[in-house]
């Protein structure tokens, strides 16, 4: 059986928020970066202990977890943080294969000379944050420079169906980033975006996007199944 909590696991308290939203929002990042990991029990009581909180909020959180997919209720056994499979991999990248690849077309036609240089100063802040080793710092580099290319189109909806998904997403980015031998090739592969976008040539921009997530779907599978084992 897996750990029940991960020592690192800890409480932000948030003046503006409610108790139950400060702990949900605790194990969702929790769940969403692997501090608590695929097929862990969530049992209430250490839970609670574990924040210094009750057993309500908890309670609540878990509630509101399973209804987001990241969370599951096992007959005879309670919560567990739902697994990674592929299938539910396979839809949430497959979708984000066609935004990626239509926001980098957009982004091509639309970005401005500052998100240019945005976008510029991001690719060499991931660069940067590779070299950390720190998963953390790396997924944050990460979505940092694939906000800029969304807001570059420009096309509210097209944003927030991209926001919509990026929780999930964030989850199976991490998988990927995990896997530090996909790196250099993550590093690469925003180059040629970047390179791309910065020549408005669309085809190469939108090959590249599908690309970036073609790789980071394979290498997830890798990961799952080695975790299966």
């Amino acid at each position: 059986m897996r750990g029940i909590m991960q020592d690192n696991l800890q409480i932000k308290m948030d003046e503006f928020l409610p108790l139950r939203d400060v702990v949900f929002n605790t194990l969702r990042q929790a769940i969403l970066t692997g501090e608590l990991k695929p097929g862990e029990r969530l049992m209430e009581i250490r839970l609670a202990d574990r924040l210094g909180v009750s057993r309500t909020p908890i309670r609540e959180a878990i509630r509101k977890l399973e209804l987001e997919g990241l969370v599951t209720m096992v007959p005879r056994k309670g919560a567990e943080v739902a697994q990674i499979t592929e299938k539910s991999m396979n839809d949430v990248l497959e979708v984000r294969r066609a935004l990626d690849a239509l926001c980098a077309e957009l982004a091509c036609d639309r970005i401005t000379e500052e998100e240019l240089v945005g976008l510029k100063r991001a690719c060499d802040a991931f660069e940067q944050a590779v070299r950390t080793e720190d998963v953390k710092e790396i997924a944050r580099a990460d979505v940092a420079l694939h906000d800029i290319i969304v807001q570059a189109t420009g096309n509210s909806r097209l944003i927030q169906l991209v926001n919509n998904l990026s929780e999930q997403m964030y989850r199976y980015r991490f998988e990927y980033i995990k896997d530090f031998s996909q790196h250099e090739r993550l590093v690469e592969e925003h180059r040629i975006i970047y390179e791309g976008i910065i020549r408005k040539d669309k085809e190469t921009a939108s090959r590249a996007a599908k690309m970036h997530i073609d790789n980071q779907k394979r290498a997830i599978i890798r990961q799952i199944r080695l975790e299966s084992e």
